[in-house]
């Protein structure tokens, strides 16, 4: 009997939030939390933008030049149709850390943004990945509330997605 496969096509996505008191808790390497947050979806802009440039057909990479990790304080439910963080104040973007994003093994891409003192300083409820300081296209988006940030404050954000 022939065995019948399906086509089959996942995402598995790890944020990790590592949150630290001040900028000599970064140099020390000791945080005062982490924390691993599970799953999130793709969006259709997102989607549509990885196909585009896996057939190279133009468009701004997510690369170190131009990703970034965004986060802002609104807990309106994730739907595939956004574009951009649902918050309508309170939302800020990290760009990437040195060698960040990593990529082309074990079917993986990491992104890491360090939110520095003055930087998203408010309820943290939202996340996502962008390939753009301002606007460009929002690859995923992430509800949950990791509570406030508050100035003086470091948090590191990673995001690790697998695809299988």
């Amino acid at each position: 009997m022939k065995k019948q496969f399906s086509d089959k096509g996942t995402h598995k996505t790890l944020w990790t939030l590592t949150k630290f008191e001040n900028d000599e808790a970064v140099k020390a390497g000791t945080p005062y939390e982490v924390k691993e947050i599970k799953g999130n979806i793709l969006v259709n802009a997102g989607i549509n933008a990885l196909t585009t440039l896996l057939a190279g057909a133009g468009g701004d990479a997510f690369s170190n030049a131009n990703a970034y990790l965004g986060v802002g304080d609104s807990d309106d439910v994730a739907a595939a149709t956004q574009t951009d963080l649902q918050a309508a104040v309170n939302k800020v973007r990290a760009d990437m850390n040195g060698g960040f994003p990593t990529y082309g093994t074990d079917q993986k891409i990491t992104f890491e943004a360090d939110f520095a003192s003055g930087e998203g300083n408010h309820a943290w409820k939202e996340f996502g990945a962008f390939n753009a300081s301002s606007g460009g296209t929002m690859l995923n988006r992430k509800v949950e509330d990791e509570g406030i940030k508050t100035a003086g404050q470091i948090w590191r954000l990673t995001l690790e997605i697998t695809f299988s």
